[in-house]
């Protein structure tokens, strides 16, 4: 088992760096036909040896390695090809805008974009078969993996449809009650599956199987409970000779807070400045499209429970709820303006809550805010709920990035507590070139259908709730 793990990983390593490797040599190509004979001919002293020209070359492949694998490009066969497939066309985006402007400084001024236009279409191509060809390959050689499924009293349709939804991956081919008991299930657990699936079980008969399995080399996936979720993030210390995990009162350090509101204050600014354009032209559209208020508030939760209004560019009728009542928006909601549609399709109507950010109110990474009246809800069915608010609520945050748009309230908790506790200013850079990402990937189909829904209703279904101007 261990032998054909490795060689799985291995496989999947050599497939991805294969692919880095043709993108780079197409951008040497570039380089040594087009880009390099321009920059040497206006600029004598400019002269590389063979040295030199591979240097360039290795900055180019370490760029795309390292877009590549924040976004994930690289995991061929972990996650769905048209995931992979985005990640690598977002990396090389990103990589080809840096660099062309790493040529035009070589240069003392702009070259020619349409070379690097070609290379770029050439590319995504490339990157598109590559893909498709690296999955084929994945699922010829590596069939699902068999797991055995142990759950308790929790209904297990939901996970059920979540492991089926990665069919070519995973495969439950069984699941047993933990009622059956400890002898019944280590006899099961030894019949030769690939993994165990350990879900919504009793702690004390989770650590026992967690344990047996850990002895016998069978690997688990186990789903966290919220004590697992802080205890991930604690702090080892050494202070005597027993180890010792020290979970923070406070969620994140004072040099931590300063270092991230730091950012958020130079982040911010530097988008208003890029997207003041954008805004203008937004605000005279929505004014002039029905004469109402261009600014949607509305007041919402952030730090320890203090309240604040957020603000959105107003994409529905003014009269959208004109008779006082909070309704969720659908798809397709007839009260959605054509102009409200478009910047809602490409998150403009997000972009007010810059100046959230430059007041203190909001950071760009962080639990996304809540109104009073949904957390109130929550919190008589979820007391741990009131946990997300040790920092400030976020623009965007680790429930919108790794969740879906249908994740239950439960599991958007737990992501949004895994970011708290392993908060680093890296994470939250990560995070902001993830949230860049999700912009382009297409809305999932699931999600709330009917604009009757009510907050209790969908914490109690695990249904996605949504404000009243319809975004989660």
């Amino acid at each position: 088992m261990r032998h054909y793990e490795s060689l799985k990983r291995i496989s999947v390593l050599w497939l991805s760096f294969a692919g880095l490797l043709i993108q780079t040599a197409i951008y040497a190509y570039i380089w040594m036909v087009y880009y390099y004979p321009l920059i040497s001919k206006f600029t004598i002293r400019f002269k590389f040896t063979r040295n030199g020209h591979l240097l360039i070359f290795a900055i180019y492949l370490f760029l795309l390695f390292f877009f590549n694998n924040t976004y994930g490009g690289m995991k061929v066969g972990y996650l769905k090809p048209l995931d992979v497939f985005l990640s690598q066309v977002f990396s090389l985006l990103i990589v080809n805008v840096i660099t062309y402007f790493q040529v035009s400084l070589m240069n003392n001024w702009l070259v020619p974009v349409k070379y690097f236009a070609a290379a770029v279409f050439a590319q995504l191509l490339i990157a598109g078969g590559w893909t498709f060809i690296c999955n084929t390959f994945y699922r010829k050689v590596f069939p699902p993996r068999r797991m055995l499924l142990i759950h308790g009293e929790r209904d297990i349709d939901d996970i059920l449809r979540k492991f089926a939804s990665r069919k070519d991956k995973y495969k439950i081919v069984k699941c047993i009650d933990i009622k059956e008991g400890q002898a019944k299930l280590e006899e099961e657990i030894v019949k030769g599956y690939g993994a165990v699936v350990l879900w919504d079980i009793p702690t004390q008969e989770r650590n026992k199987l967690l344990k047996f399995c850990y002895s016998r080399s069978v690997r688990v996936y186990m789903m966290p409970k919220i004590p697992d979720v802080l205890i991930k993030g604690s702090d080892q210390l050494h202070l005597f000779d027993t180890p010792i995990l020290l979970t923070r009162e406070y969620a994140l350090t004072v040099e931590q807070r300063a270092a991230k509101r730091m950012i958020d204050i130079i982040c911010a600014l530097l988008l208003l400045i890029i997207a003041t354009p954008f805004m203008l032209v937004t605000a005279i559209l929505i004014k002039t499209y029905d004469q109402g208020p261009v600014l949607y508030k509305q007041v919402r939760c952030t730090q320890n429970g203090r309240k604040f209004e957020i603000m959105k560019f107003r994409s529905m009728r003014v009269d959208a709820e004109k008779d006082g009542v909070a309704r969720l928006a659908a798809r397709n909601d007839s009260r959605i303006t054509p102009i409200g549609k478009f910047i809602r399709a490409v998150r403009i109507d997000e972009l007010p809550q810059l100046f959230n950010i430059l007041k203190g109110e909001m950071s760009f990474i962080g639990p996304r805010p809540e109104r009073p009246e949904i957390i109130r809800q929550y919190v008589e069915d979820m007391p741990e709920f009131v946990f997300r608010m040790k920092v400030k609520a976020g623009l965007a945050g680790y429930a919108q990035v790794y969740g879906k748009y249908n994740t239950t309230p439960y599991d958007k908790l737990k992501l949004d507590l895994s970011y708290i506790e392993n908060y680093s200013v890296w994470l939250d850079l990560k995070l902001m070139l993830l949230t860049l990402k999700i912009l382009i990937k297409p809305e999932s189909t699931e999600g709330v259908e009917s604009t009757q829904v009510t907050a209790m209703k969908a914490l109690k279904t695990g249904e996605s709730v949504e404000d009243e101007d319809g975004k989660e």
